[in-house]
């Protein structure tokens, strides 16, 4: 259970680190759970004494007075840190305790994964947030049979009617990622996007297709890429249009990850960022900073997302309904050093 925190006090992602263990475990010692090793336990009490870490006041609600679920995609990605701090700093302010959970529950034969969906009701969970979830219909179900509110941060795919999502503005930040690269002169200009099936990435596409139109050029279908926002399919996309008869001179790549695959691939057959190709990424991670060259990239508002999901969590756990179903936060163009003219 991750307390949320602020200056008042250490968040529990704090006590984690410092005792060298997850959040979820972290979690768990906090509320006496037994599966923890002894000499894990003693690690995060220590810890927890060390920075004077204290619980908040909970939430009060028809059910467990303040208790939600965080469920994110993986611990291990790169964008669980910053949903993770966004849910912290709101909940601390609304006095709610948080469970964090890697990896939403899975269909088996079109049915519920039981024991997740039960521990969850169990626990008397009072609301639940999804970050990258690919609930079932038999899944919403559940959830709404018990009347549990949820709100999906950055749904994979398009929800179901009426189900409360929050989402950042990937159409627009398509536009602004292709139009700063057409403003500084290039025309062969490709993207190599993510999965498919992902709606996120599906947006930014339709995004850069309007940008080209909108500058009277055509899309070419070769210049389109698919991948799974992953530097493997950043390196695998960048190479292909390399070797087309006639390459890009420009690149959006729908991910910074990916776009840090597409350097190595440009590396590797001895061209320039941005001197002989201009790559744009998405989300603003830690790494665009640190790239070299530092990589101009669409801000994903991550923290902002995470932050109003709880805030509508909040609202639904009281009994309102939210005037709108989908809200999305603005992107932002961040230009640094991998865009240049033609």
């Amino acid at each position: 259970m991750v307390r949320t925190g602020s200056v008042a006090g250490p968040t529990l992602a704090v006590v984690a680190r410092a005792a060298g263990v997850s959040v979820p475990t972290a979690s768990k010692v906090v509320n006496g759970r037994q599966d923890v090793a002894p000499e894990t336990r003693r690690r995060v009490t220590e810890a927890l004494d060390r920075l004077g870490y204290v619980r908040r006041p909970r939430f009060d609600t028809v059910k467990s007075p303040g208790l939600i679920d965080l469920v994110v995609h993986s611990l291990e990605s790169p964008w669980s840190g910053a949903i993770l701090h966004g849910v912290e700093e709101a909940a601390y302010d609304a006095g709610l305790e948080v469970v964090v959970s890697a990896g939403p529950a899975r269909t088996r034969g079109g049915s519920p994964e039981r024991d997740w969906l039960d521990k969850l009701s169990e626990r008397g969970c009072a609301g639940a947030l999804f970050h990258l979830a690919e609930l079932s219909a038999a899944q919403y179900a559940w959830l709404e049979q018990h009347r549990i509110p949820f709100v999906l941060i950055d749904p994979v795919l398009e929800p179901p009617s009426g189900v409360v999502s929050v989402g950042a503005a990937n159409w627009h930040g398509g536009v602004s990622a292709t139009e700063h690269l057409l403003s500084l002169g290039h025309e062969r200009v490709a993207v190599v996007a993510g999965p498919r099936r992902r709606m996120c990435g599906n947006a930014r596409v339709a995004g850069y297709r309007s940008a080209l139109a909108a500058a009277g050029l055509r899309h070419r279908t070769e210049y389109l890429r698919h991948g799974g926002f992953d530097e493997v399919s950043g390196h695998r996309g960048m190479l292909e249009l390399l070797d087309l008869p006639e390459p890009p001179t420009a690149v959006f790549v729908c991910s910074d990850r990916m776009a840090l695959g597409a350097y190595r691939a440009l590396a590797e057959r001895g061209l320039s960022v941005p001197d002989d190709v201009s790559v744009v990424g998405f989300d603003d991670l830690p790494e665009a900073r640190w790239a070299s060259p530092a990589l101009t990239t669409v801000r994903q508002p991550l923290s902002e997302m995470a932050a109003t999901a709880l805030r509508l969590l909040v609202r639904m756990m009281a009994g309102e309904r939210p005037e709108g179903v989908r809200t999305e936060l603005s992107t932002r163009l961040v230009v640094r050093a991998s865009t240049g003219p033609r």
